[in-house]
């Protein structure tokens, strides 16, 4: 249980950092499109290209915090394997605990009352998750069920993907929420994944779980990026939270035989009711972003650390764009 508990702390410590280095890619390279006056980095419903989500990739903050991301994974995955998921979800999801924080320095955000006290909300609540977690159900499931899952990544990720390019700069929250079923259905996906313990690469490659891990893993990074692009990362957050951690935490009870301590049932739904709400609340009070992505070349605005007429950062709060947290992957 303590290894367990510690590797999702560092996996949400991974995350957390990450998506702060990642925020400020995307926003930085959004900058860059709209001082050039490009067109070619939207789509005609207003929301990302491809072609502009490529470009965010390759700044080094991005690239960092992807690094940081992948190391993420590895241990959120390991903690996934040791911990009840309704306990280790829960945990890597507080990574917008760390997300808030870090903003103070890296983005110059002031963090808010509301906002220290749903930090405090979120830590007690993974106490009391801590000291309510019994053992981790197991792992053998049938297999019709690991093709249930892959079939459920490839609607979410595939479907989820076109209605979010369909509605453009309207898709924040959606693109949230997709994103952290995404990220979600991962955690599922190594929980039950064959081959592992012991290991048989052949029946790893023959599992459908492998597949439905990589779609929605790499898809829910796509559609985490494509949020964070769009703006509303407050709300997108929020959502993000919600199917990262709450539709894991059913099918690990459901489904899987996760459990909590004789007589403390009551103390772990506590636990995770109130942690969901504290870290949404990390979110929804975090300050409103302005300007997430500059409209049109040209435009300046004060020394704050906003832009510039060339589309640069100015003041010494340069990093500012983004006011919000992420939360996962």
């Amino acid at each position: 249980m303590i290894i367990g508990l510690l590797t999702a702390v560092a996996a949400s410590a991974c995350y957390g950092t990450g998506s702060v280095l990642q925020a400020v890619g995307s926003r930085k390279s959004a900058r860059r499109e709209a001082a050039a006056a490009s067109t070619t980095g939207i789509t005609q419903h207003g929301g990302p290209s491809l072609s502009s989500t490529a470009k965010a990739a390759v700044t080094w903050e991005f690239m960092v915090g992807t690094v940081l991301d992948f190391i993420g994974f590895g241990l959120g995955a390991l903690a996934a394997r040791l911990l009840p998921l309704f306990l280790s979800q829960t945990v890597i999801s507080a990574n917008l605990v760390i997300t808030a924080v870090l903003s103070i320095k890296l983005l110059g955000i002031r963090l808010t009352r509301p906002e220290w006290a749903s930090i405090a909300v979120v830590c007690s609540a993974l106490v009391l998750l801590a000291t309510a977690a019994g053992p981790e159900g197991g792992g053998d499931t049938p297999i019709a069920g690991h093709w249930w899952l892959l079939a459920a990544s490839i609607a979410v990720i595939g479907g989820g993907t076109l209605i979010v390019r369909l509605l453009g700069g309207r898709a924040a929250i959606l693109a949230g929420l997709l994103s952290g079923l995404g990220f979600g259905a991962l955690g599922v996906g190594v929980r039950v994944l064959n081959g592992v313990e012991p290991f048989n690469l052949s029946s790893l490659l023959g599992d459908p779980a492998l597949y439905a891990i990589l779609i929605a893993g790499i898809g829910g990074m796509y559609l985490h990026t494509v949020a964070l692009q769009i703006g509303s990362v407050n709300g997108a957050t929020a959502a993000l939270v919600v199917g990262e951690t709450v539709v894991p935490g059913i099918l690990g009870v459901l489904w899987l035989g996760d459990s909590s301590r004789p007589g403390f049932a009551w103390v772990a739904v506590l636990g995770f009711v109130v942690a969901v709400a504290g870290a949404v609340a990390v979110a929804w009070f975090g300050e409103p972003e302005a300007d997430a992505v500059p409209a049109t070349a040209g435009d300046t605005h004060s020394p704050d650390g906003s832009l510039t007429d060339d589309g640069s950062a100015s003041g010494d709060d340069a990093p500012q764009p983004l006011a919000g947290n992420r939360a996962g992957s």
